[in-house]
């Protein structure tokens, strides 16, 4: 009986993972940012900390804070200044409702 139980868990798990690393559909402007029209949400995620860093974004006092460029601030929203725990949020607004 708890075999079953643990298989079940391990199906769910695993159902769990291949969902969070589903593309899906981008906005316009993320499609400009990352050069693909479909993306998974982790990756778009490791893209922009990739961008972040490769660009010397991250402000030397308070490491959680990102400094945007112009491109960033194409997908924040304007924002000058973002945490980098707003990321995932601000991303979201551009992965498609309707998949």
């Amino acid at each position: 009986m708890a075999s079953a139980a643990a298989g079940a868990g391990a199906a769910a798990s695993k159902a769990a993972r291949k969902a969070a690393f589903k593309r899906y559909p981008v906005s316009p402007a993320l499609k400009r940012f990352l050069g693909v029209g479909e993306i998974s949400r982790p990756d778009s995620l490791k893209q922009v900390w990739a961008y972040v860093k490769s660009h010397a974004l991250q402000n030397p006092l308070r490491r959680r804070e990102i400094v945007c460029d112009e491109k960033l601030k194409s997908i924040f929203g304007g924002k000058d200044k973002v945490d980098f725990l707003e990321v995932p949020g601000l991303l979201s607004s551009h992965f498609s409702k309707s998949t």
